[in-house]
């Protein structure tokens, strides 16, 4: 699908710092197009410390429709969103943000959701199934919801800061009960293993876990993204387990965020 570029096109930049990485903006461009929007995504290296001045530059920018934040601005960028959607406020991480009618910013974390779907979408049975997560911080605490939404069984949740895993559980022990809990860095007797920590993103990275304990009937997922084949997923694919890496989760958001922008970019005609 070929991207045409002209004075009615709508911005949705990426904001992150490393953005080297980033791949989303083609592919979210592409997927733009072949669903009629005319709207294009670009990478904007945002260092930290930075996003309330490019985010009042944004928001003056007539033909910006909205953003995407990426490490280290998905907990930064929650206090410049004005309206936000239930995920978002309970954990104060946006993902997503795009335009409320009278200008201000509406954000939403689409994390979980684009995961959720990259591991269906490539084989892998949420619902009924037995799911450890690794990392809570704002992508791990989205999945883990998404989990839940997706019908998981039980989600163990397990962060190296014990205290983040306390917190996610915590906040949703009053709507899921005993199907969240705190975990262990062991997969046995899980059904789904889901990495939703940076490792991975730098060569010598640690293992999240011993992969010796991984097993042929686990599906195994990563949010890394960028990276080609991630250690974390070359040691499930030898241990025979079917994987969703985090260039699977890249795609499944596209329509996820397209879903999201599209009453936006309606509205400007």
């Amino acid at each position: 699908m070929t991207i045409n570029l002209n004075g009615r096109t709508r911005l949705y930049p990426l904001l992150g710092d490393p953005i080297i990485y980033a791949r989303s903006p083609d592919w979210l461009s592409h997927r733009m197009a072949e669903r009629g929007m005319n709207m294009i995504s670009l990478p904007m290296q945002v260092p930290e410390g930075q996003l309330e001045t490019v985010l009042a530059g944004l928001a003056a920018t007539g033909n910006v429709d909205g953003l995407s934040l990426t490490m280290p601005h998905k907990v930064t960028g929650f206090q410049y969103c004005a309206t936000v959607t239930e995920t978002s406020r309970m954990l104060g991480v946006v993902a997503a943000i795009r335009r409320n009618k009278d200008g201000s910013w509406h954000g939403h974390t689409t994390d979980g959701d684009a995961f959720v779907k990259a591991q269906i979408d490539n084989g892998a049975t949420i619902e009924g199934a037995k799911v450890l997560v690794l990392g809570a911080g704002g992508a791990g605490s989205a999945i883990v919801i998404s989990m839940l939404e997706h019908g998981a069984a039980e989600v163990a949740v397990h962060d190296v800061d014990v205290a983040r895993s306390e917190r996610i559980v915590g906040l949703l022990k009053e709507k899921w009960g005993d199907k969240v809990r705190v975990g262990e860095a062991d997969p046995t007797g899980f059904d789904v293993v889901s990495n939703a920590t940076p490792m991975g993103m730098e060569d010598g990275d640690p293992l999240p876990l011993d992969t010796t304990r991984l097993s042929a009937e686990m599906f195994v997922g990563d949010v890394v993204a960028g990276h080609g084949e991630t250690a974390w997923i070359k040691a499930a694919k030898e241990a025979g387990c079917k994987t969703a890496d985090g260039d699977a989760m890249v795609v499944a958001v596209l329509d996820v965020m397209c879903d999201f922008l599209q009453d936006a970019w309606v509205a400007q005609g």
